[in-house]
């Protein structure tokens, strides 16, 4: 190994109670890079089709990237990969704080954990292994207590991924944290609280991944710096406001959605905006590692500090349930952050409910505009009690039981966040093409749609749309597994972070590497989720944006989706040999 990788991975068996250390071949590691390749290359050979995630059966995979615990700017974040127990689909979710940086320095790109605990344990590495140790008396406290009770017990230096009493419940939508940054989407922290895992903790190490071309690096990083520094976004917008300076921007558009997608755009918005959080509020900024955005924020209310809360949790728990009362919305995105829900499938799924309720299918005492009643509602879907036990089965689960499926608004299970297709066409695709579901980040088209990044084009028309989503998500499947913040890209090119590969490992990579490489990710989780049952039948959106127009305007999927199989080389939603056999994955 020449730079970028350690070359060993670290299996934890829990079920019994094994550690060992495996070397990772080269090819493997400059195939895949790391993070997200890396994870859904070992989910799709250690699983066993059809497994249940809920049974804890799933392989848990945590890795970083090449370019962690280097000097590379917003390249220390981690991916962790397994098995959806909200969508079945094959599930990435990618976090910042210090995790993957200590998980680097102590010498690991992977780590992988297989098997069910028969107590509660948490799982504890460095660089010489790892050790389980007994979790009982952790079992069932909130997230910020759990973590303090670890501190005391491991040291102050360590980064810890928790799940909260959400995930040890299994709702299908809990998630994790760590540092106060989040694996959001997908259900990571039921998959850990399956398998009897409290969290993972990384201790402190000093090394940093080696570099093959450290004078050469750092020109390409001065370099990154100054971009960051000139773009808007990333030296103004996100710096100044963080996420929530989006509230504005997309309510104007006219795409922000209201009552679970009834409608889009609302005159009370602004209320939970950036800006006007920024006056209303004492806030600090809050920074992962090695970032010159910092664009996380820590709100104070009512005496309590909480994290963000972000613009996707202030438009799920807030706008999408007509609530415009900043401090109760801030109050529930940090009620979820310490009981362990992502805030996006909470919100949407409590819209889901509010809006079944008005339509009939349920008696029900949560109505759209009832603040009164969120952080009650929260409380009931994390320890699933009474009317929260179907809740916490996801929209979707729900919806269905009630007799009303098309209320929920999903793709393959997953439910959508704060942009309504139906103002941007090629959001719209990316929503039903993405492979764990309904996400914005798997192909980011409010960028060129909205926000004119790289350069805007006409949102309402499906024409051309497919190319641009398809080389969104070839580049963000390889910039997801370096593993680099998304935020970056919107003031460094894709030149930049293969200039930056080829000075870490050693190895020349091109701008279309990266896109190959993207391209062969995308595709094996395709195929992993052919391989659940999930096929192209499921590139769906809820009916309500096929035949509902906003202003004037619906989802034009079906063309939409005939292009993007045609450019794929796809037929039906499902790649061909010759398309396999040119990326190497037969």
């Amino acid at each position: 190994m020449k730079g970028g990788w350690w070359g060993r991975g670290l299996w934890v068996d829990l079920g019994r109670g094994r550690v060992e250390s495996r070397e990772l071949p080269s090819s493997l590691l400059e195939t895949y890079l790391g993070g997200r390749g890396i994870g859904i290359r070992f989910l799709y050979d250690l699983s066993s089709p059809r497994e249940d995630p809920l049974d804890g059966n799933p392989p848990l995979i945590f890795a970083p990237g090449p370019l962690a615990a280097t000097p590379v700017p917003m390249g220390g974040r981690y991916y962790v990969t397994s098995k959806s127990p909200l969508t079945g689909t094959a599930v990435s979710s990618s976090s910042g704080g210090r995790f993957g940086l200590l998980l680097k320095r102590s010498g690991w790109d992977l780590l992988v954990i297989v098997g069910k605990a028969s107590e509660p344990v948490y799982l504890v590495v460095d660089g010489e292994g790892a050790s389980l140790k007994e979790a009982a008396s952790l079992w069932g406290k909130e997230i910020p207590l759990a973590r303090e009770a670890l501190r005391e017990r491991e040291g102050k230096g360590i980064s810890a991924v928790l799940t909260g009493p959400a995930g040890e419940r299994k709702v299908r939508f809990a998630c994790c944290e760590n540092d106060g940054r989040f694996l959001g989407r997908g259900g990571i922290g039921a998959v850990m609280g399956a398998k009897g895992l409290k969290a993972v903790v990384v201790k402190e190490e000093g090394k940093g991944t080696p570099v093959a071309r450290p004078q050469q690096l750092e020109f390409i990083v001065y370099e990154m710096r100054k971009w960051l520094e000139a773009h808007p976004i990333t030296s103004q917008g996100l710096r100044v406001f963080g996420t929530p300076v989006l509230m504005n921007v997309i309510n104007r558009a006219g795409v922000l959605p209201v009552r679970n997608f009834q409608r889009a755009g609302s005159p009370l918005a602004f209320r939970l905006s950036g800006e006007e959080l920024r006056r209303a509020f004492r806030q600090r900024r809050r920074s992962c590692p090695q970032c010159p955005l910092a664009c996380g924020r820590i709100t104070e209310v009512k005496g309590a500090e909480v994290e963000g809360p972000e613009y996707e949790s202030l438009w799920a728990l807030g706008v999408n349930l007509e609530v415009f009362d900043p401090e109760t919305v801030i109050l529930a995105s940090g009620l979820c952050n310490r009981l362990g829900l992502d805030t996006i499938s909470t919100g949407a799924t409590l819209a889901c409910y509010a809006e079944l309720i008005e339509k009939g299918a349920c008696d029900g005492r949560f109505s759209f505009g009832e603040r009164e009643r969120i952080l009650e509602m929260i409380e009931r879907v994390a320890f699933r009690v009474e009317e929260g036990e179907l809740l916490a089965e996801g929209s979707r689960r729900m919806a269905e039981e009630l007799g009303l499926p098309s209320l929920s608004m999903h793709s393959k299970g997953m439910e959508l966040p704060a942009y309504d297709p139906r103002g941007a066409q090629g959001q719209g695709l990316a929503y039903a093409t993405s492979p764990r579901g309904g996400c914005h980040l798997r192909s980011y088209m409010i960028g060129p749609e909205v926000l004119g990044v790289p350069k805007k084009v006409d949102r309402f028309s499906a024409a051309g749309k497919a190319g641009l989503v398809i080389f969104q998500e070839n580049l963000n499947a390889a910039l997801d597994s370096l593993v680099a913040c998304r935020f970056g890209s919107f003031a460094l090119s894709d030149d930049y972070y293969a200039r930056a590969l080829s000075a870490v490992t050693g190895i020349d990579y091109e701008a279309q590497d990266l896109h190959l490489i993207g391209e062969r990710i995308w595709t094996l989780e395709r195929l992993y989720n052919l391989r659940e049952g999930i096929s192209g039948k499921d590139d769906l959106l809820p009916e309500r944006f096929l035949s509902e127009p906003l202003e004037g305007k619906v989802l034009d999927l079906p063309s939409l989706l005939e292009e993007y199989r045609r450019f794929r080389g796809w037929k039906g939603g499902t790649p061909g040999e010759e398309k396999l056999r040119s990326l190497g994955l037969i």
